[in-house]
């Protein structure tokens, strides 16, 4: 009998245990999801030089789960172009997309990989068969100003009245 008790009481112990591990290894997923999302979400800058001249990005991302979609302005001396993001992943600090570009009536695959860390991302971009490009992107963060509007001095109401 006290054997039996003992076999129950390991069964209860194991699933116990398993139960924890996969709830730890949801919590884990989950909490690398939630980082992905809060670290390339929003607006992010580059310039660098290349075989057609100094060029200046503007990404803007949107992450939902490890999809990533959004635009991608070029803007080149001869002229600007936006591209909708396609196959965008991210998967912890990784991100890869492709910018699908039409560059004097060429259709160019443009890939890129990139690892966040904080305000920055360092890419690699392969243009079609033509280029191979490293920099690092910055992101932009919201200014607290608001755009255009002054806002009236406000007083502190605890602060002694100005002396003559």
């Amino acid at each position: 009998m006290l054997w039996l008790v003992q076999t129950e009481t390991i069964k209860t112990n194991m699933k116990t245990s398993i139960q924890t591990f996969t709830f730890a290894a949801c919590a884990l997923a989950l909490a690398g999801v939630v980082r992905a999302d809060d670290s390339v979400a929003g607006t992010w800058k580059t310039r660098f030089d290349s075989q057609i001249g100094q060029q200046r990005y503007t990404y803007v991302f949107k992450v939902d789960g490890t999809n990533v979609t959004g635009t991608a302005t070029g803007e080149r001396e001869m002229g600007t172009n936006t591209a909708v993001i396609t196959e965008g992943k991210i998967s912890n600090d990784e991100i890869t997309f492709v910018e699908p570009l039409t560059f004097q009536d060429n259709e160019l695959r443009i890939e890129y990989t990139g690892k966040v860390n904080g305000d920055q991302i360092q890419f690699h971009r392969k243009v079609g068969d033509v280029a191979e490009e490293d920099f690092v992107a910055h992101r932009v963060r919201q200014s607290s100003v608001t755009s255009g509007i002054k806002r009236a001095p406000t007083s502190d109401t605890n602060a002694p009245p100005a002396k003559p």
